[in-house]
């Protein structure tokens, strides 16, 4: 592997990256990793970064691009800075709502104009959003990763199964509809936000559907990255990267209600990114990359993976299905469901 770095025309630059020197396409995946900031819950500028970047990865041969955890259009990094959980405040329920504003919905513009960039750049594209929910749960909003393929369109629409300690205030749970992994070149790839990377039934699903490349998405905290990027490769031997994000307190709007406060209570980076790429035996092919935005990129040797697997496949060899019985429910769950008479209008 060799390391190297270059710029796009429009600014963002490959921060790190691990190159092979002949890679063979038959078993080689080139993933890129976008390490992003930009201003928070514009949802217009941040799409416009992530095209950006998707641009620099077409650039540099990647099959495989992934975006920090609700890179569109935010993280909710506002609760632990501004008491979060005062019951029934105007200012906390003014941030709600400009929260939900700014959400992304399934079927809406940024869907088609992902597909399209999907399509266009030949990229398998997994984004984090925040969603807001549909009809029903139009009042909420998901943690949620989007897959994308160049072919066929979203593919991929996982909602985070349990949201982390204050994100509880405003991200609703998740089910396992999303547990899945998805067809990237020749591997088989899948993802989970933040702290469902500390779920061992969470990775034990993923490790099932036949994973070769595990992508972790973050919103910024590079000392809860690093240990369980490497311990989930050594554990699926599988590859593993995590895409972290970026913010400055000056990306926070004038205009959201509690901007003055946010800024008060944070420091001059409160998300410093950390993104990096572990082999399947637990050592780095990028170590993580701290403070700056741009890519990380990596030729992974898919055969690595079989080789690690000599010794440890979590859900072959080294399973016991006769000691421990797995179920994975991957039904979308939903507040109720409708039972209507074959005539819409029957008054009978």
């Amino acid at each position: 592997m060799s390391t190297s770095k270059s710029t796009d025309p429009g600014g963002l630059t490959v921060l790190a990256a691990a190159r092979a020197e002949d890679p063979d396409p038959r078993t080689t995946l080139t993933v890129a990793g976008a390490q992003l900031g930009g201003p928070w819950l514009d949802l217009g500028a941040r799409m416009k970064r992530l095209v950006e970047a998707a641009e620099l990865a077409a650039s540099q041969g990647a099959h495989v691009l992934a975006f920090p955890e609700t890179y569109l259009s935010g993280y909710p990094f506002w609760l632990t800075r501004t008491h979060g959980a005062r019951f029934d405040d105007a200012g906390q329920k003014a941030c709600y709502a400009a929260y939900l504003d700014s959400a992304v919905e399934i079927g809406g513009p940024e869907q088609r104009e992902l597909e399209q960039l999907s399509s266009d750049l030949a990229l398998t594209l997994f984004v984090g959003v925040t969603e807001r929910g549909g009809r029903a749960a139009s009042g909420s909003t998901f943690c949620t990763t989007l897959t994308f393929d160049p072919g066929d369109g979203l593919v991929g629409h996982h909602r985070k199964l349990v949201p982390t300690y204050d994100e509880r205030l405003v991200w609703a749970h998740g089910d396992g509809a999303g547990l899945r992994t998805h067809a990237a070149g020749p591997a088989r790839v899948g993802a989970l936000n933040c702290w469902e990377n500390w779920m061992p039934q969470a990775r034990h699903a993923l490790y099932l559907d036949g994973e070769q490349v595990h992508l972790s998405s973050w919103p910024g905290a590079s000392g809860i990255v690093a240990d369980i990027t490497r311990f989930t490769a050594q554990e699926g031997r599988v590859f593993a990267m995590a895409v972290s994000g970026i913010l400055r307190p000056g990306d926070v709007a004038d205009d959201f209600p509690l901007a003055a406060e946010v800024r008060a209570g944070s420091d001059d980076l409160p998300f410093d990114g950390g993104s990096g790429i572990a082999a399947p035996d637990g050592t780095w092919l990028v170590p993580p990359v701290r403070g700056a935005e741009g890519l990380i990129v990596a030729d992974l040797d898919l055969r690595h993976v079989a080789r690690e697997r000599l010794t440890f496949d979590p859900t072959g060899h080294y399973s016991r299905p006769d000691v421990f019985a797995v179920t994975i429910d991957r039904r979308r769950r939903r507040a109720g469901v409708f039972t209507d008479s074959p005539e819409e209008f029957s008054h009978d």
